[in-house]
């Protein structure tokens, strides 16, 4: 029951970063340059949630956002599950519990994630390589992305706790359970 109301409050927090990424970024940005707030989304249920929700969910908000805002489907629920993937493995080699850690982990998953997404363009929609034109985007958007983490980190820090823990709350129940070091249960 719990796990469902975790997911749906995901969803609810995805459509608000919908708005927030269509409509108040339209406004604030760097050289016409907006955050990819779906990327730090994404790498945070990855991060918090591990690798499965992290692909599942990356990839079935990708899809809504295709649906949504995309001009084709696919690209972003590709994009999207490979960050969560990403994230969730990171989660084994890295703490998150540092802000400068989770700042590298965004710029990098970033980087990742508009390297494959510029890729993919290339390849199925056969649009134009405009190599310098990327750099660009990538390199302010990787940098919008880390202030914005910067700043909202104590927030991420807290709800990616609290998350974690609903989401492991069953697994760590089964402790009670186990007897001795043979493994058998009571």
């Amino acid at each position: 029951m719990k796990k469902a109301l975790v997911i749906t409050v995901l969803f609810f927090v995805f459509l608000a970063l919908c708005f927030l990424q269509t409509n108040l970024f339209s406004w604030y940005n760097i050289a016409g340059i907006k955050p990819n707030l779906f990327i730090i989304f994404i790498l945070f249920i990855g991060l918090f949630l591990g690798k499965i929700y992290g692909l599942t969910l990356g990839t079935i908000f990708g899809l809504v956002l295709d649906l949504i805002i995309g001009k084709r489907i696919g690209l972003n629920a590709i994009m999207l599950g490979m960050c969560g993937l990403i994230g969730g493995i990171l989660d084994k080699s890295f703490s998150k519990d540092s802000r400068i850690t989770f700042m590298l982990m965004t710029i990098a998953v970033t980087i990742f994630g508009e390297i494959v997404n510029y890729t993919l363009q290339i390849l199925l929609i056969s649009a134009e390589p405009a190599f310098i034109q990327f750099m660009k985007i990538v390199i302010i958007e990787a940098i919008f992305n880390a202030i914005l983490v910067i700043i909202l980190y104590p927030l991420i820090q807290k709800a990616g706790d609290k998350t974690e823990e609903i989401i492991n709350e069953s697994k760590s129940l089964m402790r009670y359970y186990w007897e001795d070091s043979l493994g058998k249960f009571r």
